[in-house]
């Protein structure tokens, strides 16, 4: 017993002093990190040297903004640490790259990046913006898709690998339709729902897809289609918009000799990526050896975001990313975190207007009709609120749109969708199937509906019927008084259709074509602020310690425990600075004690 009890005395005080090491380790990186971050910060453009070229990769999932790092301690074994670009940050680097003296050029390396076309569209522009101030951007692919040759197309030069192949084939998309299988499974998909067009319901209840579904699809496709190669266009002299369509549509490009695609104009020369940095060299005037690469990330730190960093008045952008759910986590818009994050802007005296940027294909009614009765709070307090749509801002996420006193939308996004609907499945065939009987008792004849094992019945759906009519009046209303539009031409343009931003400007749904920064800007003109306001970005995106790590020269958090422990660490060596670097930078707690009880080692 006594042996027992040494040993595990003795195994509690190595357990402590590794503990203690790795505890050494990690604030060590962290206060490197701090410190390297306030070293970044406080840095001027002279800190980046002359002649510089900022490098964008292109490549992967592009998200609207940042959100909390999520991971587990698994990620870490697999040292996978990394998180997506994001739009926020990518304009914010160009725009700081515009104004900085020392970048001379914007070098895009693409690869198949993942984003919407109100995306790529945001990011196009805001290079193109770059390129006004008198500065080059070249970009280089191995192969260009659609939307990597969209962005790079805005380019003074345009490389491609000589074994490359040009993926420009125009936009199309394929449904699934399940009702033929729903009915071999025994399942019935119970509809109500208000709006023509509002074809979200029909792969359940078809086996193909409707009129009306394919007329409003084929004229968005046409749409964004006829805006994407217009513009290519606008950049690539040697082309047109006609003439791309007819190359697209009677050549295949993806199969072409990459000769080709220099003949017709879509590519400027053929190289290999070794030969990028003798070009960019030549262009910028410097010797290939001395050339100075930096990333977005380091010209986002020197940013300010606003005119005047130390301003009391402040502009609020406010994101809303995702669907709108009742509860839910990262990637979704939740109401019980969001609203009180508006309010929290419409009471705070130094917030003198807000933009709201709107990502959002919609979702919950009772959680759209909480954010919009927050967002009419906002503008009881005499705050101008403008709208800034990315993606989408569709169905619930036009609900909470339409009552701002200007709606900006980039001329890609997808709007619209007034209508409502409901699913309520059946598995009485299924239960039957598999030999489930279901019995029910009640008190009154509706406790327990819906009940999914059993059709409803026709007071049933008269009743959730004239419940989703008189959703979609309340949503008729909203757009009608936020529009100051009458509601017969709402019904009109409703019905659950969606439009691209074009064509909502002509028919009143949108006021203004234009970016993030246009709809800040005004705001700061419609509140009078001049020159004497700083932007604040809400809900914020708390930082745990894994986020104040440094990139020291590449270093990731799996290297430096490689490079602390010469290797030597376990899954549980992870699983502790896991934890540890998950907490918050600031914490209310008690000392790490290990409290026993007794010589056998019970743990509380």
């Amino acid at each position: 017993m006594l042996k027992k009890f040494f040993m595990n005395a003795l195994s509690s005080f190595v357990g402590a002093w590794i503990a203690l090491v790795l505890f050494g380790v990690v604030v060590v990186l962290v206060c490197i990190g701090i410190f390297a971050k306030l070293g970044v910060s406080s840095s001027s453009t002279d800190s980046i040297s002359k002649k510089s070229v900022m490098t964008i990769e292109l490549n992967g999932v592009i998200e609207e903004r940042e959100s909390p790092m999520d991971l587990d301690y698994i990620s870490l074994l697999r040292r996978d640490v990394s998180r997506p670009q994001t739009l926020s940050s990518l304009v914010t680097a160009i725009d700081e790259a515009k104004n900085n003296k020392n970048i001379s050029m914007i070098y895009l390396k693409c690869g198949i990046v993942s984003a919407a076309p109100a995306t790529l569209n945001a990011l196009r522009d805001a290079i193109s913006d770059f390129r006004k101030e008198g500065k080059k951007v070249v970009a280089y692919a191995d192969s260009y898709t659609n939307g990597s040759y969209y962005v790079a197309s805005v380019a003074d030069s345009v490389f491609m690998n000589p074994a490359g192949a040009l993926m420009i084939q125009g936009l199309g998309s394929t449904s699934m339709y399940f009702k033929d299988l729903l009915d071999k499974l025994g399942v019935q998909i119970q509809v109500v729902k208000v709006g023509t067009y509002k074809s979200a319901v029909e792969p359940y209840i078809l086996n193909e897809m409707s009129g009306p579904a394919r007329a409003q699809l084929d004229t968005l496709y046409g749409n964004i289609w006829q805006y994407i190669r217009s513009e290519i266009a606008i950049d690539r002299k040697r082309l047109t918009a006609a003439s791309i369509d007819s190359l697209v549509s009677n050549k295949f490009l993806f199969i072409a000799p990459a000769e080709d695609d220099v003949k017709e104009g879509f590519i400027d020369r053929l190289v290999y990526e070794r030969d990028m940095d003798g070009i960019i060299a030549g262009m910028v005037g410097k010797d290939k050896k001395k050339l100075n690469f930096v990333s977005p990330k380091t010209l986002v730190e020197q940013s300010s975001w606003g005119k005047d960093y130390l301003s009391k008045n402040q502009i609020a952008v406010v994101y809303a990313v995702g669907e709108i759910v009742d509860g839910g986590g990262s990637g979704t818009i939740n109401y019980e975190k969001l609203v009180p994050e508006i309010v929290k802007v419409a009471d705070d005296d130094n917030v003198k207007g807000m933009v709201f940027r709107v990502n959002s294909p919609g979702g919950a009614v009772f959680g759209s009709k909480q954010i919009a009765e927050a967002l009419d709070y906002f503008q009881s307090k005499g705050k101008p609120m403008a709208v800034s749509m990315g993606d989408y801002a569709a169905s619930g996420g036009y609900w909470i749109s339409c009552h701002a006193n200007r709606i900006f939308a980039d001329p890609l996004t997808i709007t619209g969708s007034i209508g409502i609907f409901g699913l309520i499945p059946n598995v009485e065939g299924l239960a039957h199937k598999i030999g489930v009987s279901p019995q029910s008792v009640s008190t009154n004849p509706e406790a327990d509906f819906p009940a999914l094992y059993r059709p409803m019945t026709e007071k049933q759906q008269a009743a959730m019927q004239s419940y989703v009519e008189r959703g979609y009046d309340e949503f008729i209303e909203r757009v009608s008084s936020g529009r100051n539009m009458q509601e017969s031409k709402v019904r009109t343009i409703g019905e659950g259709r969606v439009w691209d931003a074009q064509k909502a400007l002509e028919i009143g749904l949108v006021d203004q074509l234009g970016s993030l920064k246009d709809a800040i800007d005004w705001v700061a003109e419609e509140g009078k602020l001049g020159s004497g306001w700083r932007v604040g970005v809400y809900p914020s995106v708390e930082s745990t310690m894994l986020e104040m790590l440094p990139e020291l020269g590449g270093m990731s958090v799996a290297d430096a425990l490689d490079k602390a422990f010469a290797g030597e660490y376990d899954e549980l060596t992870i699983r502790f600075v896991y934890n540890l670097l998950r907490q918050k930078p600031l914490q209310a707690r008690m000392p790490l004690i290990d409290v026993r009880m007794d010589p056998v080692g019970v743990t509380f």
